[in-house]
């Protein structure tokens, strides 16, 4: 029972802080997104294909969450975007105070979409909102059709989903059909994309769908 009370402590303060952070985000008009994953599945292509297509388009800043290194912060700076590198030494997921302390150090009135790539981890990550307006789940097809159904909790928290790495499909043993199926048995409100950062294929209408939703584009 104290377990319980606890980290029940812990998500309220967590609450507190994430709804300051949309806040933040409101009184500037930012469209926050929280990518989300297991580690591997290409979240980090996924967002660098997105960058390609939306610079130009709209004006993007990043938070990158990694447990050591910079290395996705400095993939991504390569676009020449604000991005703040955020090392949890082990923590397995970001927190809503960690958000708002990068906040501070990125000049809020010239973004319009922000990009919180999340720890990698399907678990921890469902339960933590850090003021985005959507979660993004991203998964691989080398990672199961039953991925949806063993870590429902993040699928169920997720507005959009991106399958990611269809240009595997032939060499894996995984139904993209049965894939969609568990994930719509989670959410049955889920917003899907197939994408593959090799190829390129879905990207195009992911961040068309992307540039719908952020205020500044419209």
């Amino acid at each position: 029972m104290s377990v319980i009370t606890i980290e029940r402590k812990v998500l309220e303060k967590n609450d507190e802080i994430a709804r300051l952070n949309r806040a933040l985000f409101a009184q500037h008009g930012i469209f926050a997104l929280n990518f989300v994953s297991s580690p591997g599945s290409g979240k980090t292509s996924i967002l660098e294909r997105t960058l390609e297509h939306l610079i130009g388009r709209v004006r993007i800043a990043v938070i990158e969450g990694d447990v050591q290194t910079d290395l996705d912060a400095q993939r991504v700076a390569k676009y020449n975007v604000p991005v703040v590198q955020i090392v949890t030494h082990g923590g397995c997921h970001l927190e809503a105070k960690l958000v708002y302390d990068a906040l501070t150090r990125i000049t809020l009135d010239n973004i319009d979409l922000f990009v919180i790539e999340n720890v990698g981890n399907l678990v921890c990550p469902a339960n933590y909102d850090l003021g985005e307006a959507m979660k993004v789940v991203v998964m691989s097809t080398t990672e199961g059709e039953d991925k949806p159904l063993k870590y429902p909790g993040m699928f169920r928290n997720s507005t959009v989903l991106l399958i990611n790495k269809i240009d595997l499909l032939p060499y894996v043993n995984v139904k993209l059909e049965k894939l969609r199926q568990n994930a719509f048995q989670i959410n049955p409100s889920l917003i899907i994309f197939e994408t593959s950062c090799t190829t390129g294929a879905g990207i195009p209408e992911w961040c068309d769908w992307l540039v719908k939703k952020v205020p500044a584009a419209e």
